[in-house]
């Protein structure tokens, strides 16, 4: 049997939220400058992998 990856957790920082914009008011002409947040754990990605488990060979 092969060994299997560990599987990706939802980040715990963000919540699988990795980017979110944010308003910075109106402009003249009516639209809204948003500019972009990117969680800084899962450095955007929105999931975080599983630490590694450590297994030792003997007795």
């Amino acid at each position: 049997m092969m060994p299997q990856a560990p599987t990706p957790r939802v980040c715990s920082h963000c919540d699988g939220f990795p980017v979110v914009h944010i308003t910075t008011g109106t402009t003249q002409d009516g639209s809204r400058r948003t500019l972009p947040a990117t969680c800084p754990v899962c450095k955007g990605a929105g999931t975080r992998t599983a630490p590694a488990v450590l297994v030792r060979a003997g007795k």
